[in-house]
């Protein structure tokens, strides 16, 4: 029950977001329509507009790595969590490029949309929760001396990766 709370928790800086996003780009449509028709934009106000739309987007098109930053940070002990690279190690090894050598992709088949879209809420959130939980267990590890410069913090990245290969695999054949 302590872990869904934490995530519930967690997961309020990405929606808190939202609202943002839909004020920027409900006030860039209203002042630039031609942006979502596909016309010029021309004026003064149609630029500001324009620039209020890219703002928002900007927000809602990366809105996945928001969760893996608000997970990762929200769920760790001292809000000290790393997901970076949990994130950057799931996309890339499940992106239609890798998965396509390991399998057959078919351009418009479901594996291949399901991997060509793996940049989403879902993944930012495993890739927070691997990267915090990971914090949370390996964030005081002592290694030998000869090792030692890899100790606490810096373990966790390590790990983290580790762990994400793994979770990576899986997500392969699910």
């Amino acid at each position: 029950m302590k872990f869904v709370q934490k995530l519930g928790k967690a997961l309020m800086l990405p929606v808190a977001c939202l609202p943002i996003c839909g004020i920027l780009m409900g006030l860039g449509y209203a002042m630039c329509p031609s942006t979502m028709q596909g016309g010029d934009v021309t004026g003064i106000v149609q630029q500001i507009g324009f620039f209020l739309v890219k703002a928002g987007g900007a927000l809602i098109d990366h809105m996945a790595l928001l969760f893996a930053i608000g997970v990762g940070v929200g769920m760790s002990d001292d809000h000290d969590g790393t997901a970076g690279p949990s994130w950057l190690m799931i996309t890339n090894l499940l992106s239609t490029g890798a998965v396509s050598v390991l399998r057959t992709l078919e351009e418009g088949s479901t594996a291949f949309i399901a991997f060509s879209k793996i940049e989403n809420p879902f993944i930012g959130i495993i890739a927070g929760i691997i990267g915090a939980l990971c914090y949370n267990r390996f964030k005081s590890t002592k290694l030998p001396d000869w090792l030692s410069f890899f100790s606490g913090k810096r373990c966790v990245a390590i790990v983290a990766g580790v762990v994400s290969i793994i979770v990576s695999a899986i997500l392969l054949f699910i």
